[in-house]
């Protein structure tokens, strides 16, 4: 079993910044690829970067030099850091990590919210 836990969304004016955190406990050593997705309001939950225990990194092409995902192994936790927030960001924030069998485990989600 392993349990998520998310951090750092808030309300930031557009071109601003946020580091998200999630931090990983249980059985954390059946996870290899953690991830970031996002749902805004009426749309289906989309994946905004990942990352393997080898530090692999993928991006959705719109987040593409803005944000940047890490993980630190050692203390069990995933970051994403973004910056030149857009409107088009907002959005619940979910932590995601990947089990030894391909299942997904789930954070309960962080809002992140870009206006002005």
């Amino acid at each position: 079993q392993v349990q998520l836990v998310e951090s750092g969304g808030g309300l930031v004016q557009p071109g601003g910044s946020l580091r998200l955190s999630c931090a990983a406990s249980g059985s954390i050593f059946s996870i290899n690829t953690m991830g970031w997705y996002r749902q805004a309001p009426g749309k289906q939950r989309e994946l905004v970067a990942d990352i393997t225990i080898g530090g692999s990194t993928n991006y959705e092409d719109s987040v593409k030099g803005r944000f940047t995902i890490s993980r630190d192994n050692a203390k069990n936790t995933v970051y994403l850091q973004m910056n030149s927030l857009k409107p088009e960001d907002t959005a619940v924030y979910y932590c995601d990590a990947v089990g030894a069998l391909g299942g997904h485990y789930w954070g309960q989600g962080t809002q992140v919210a870009v206006s002005t």
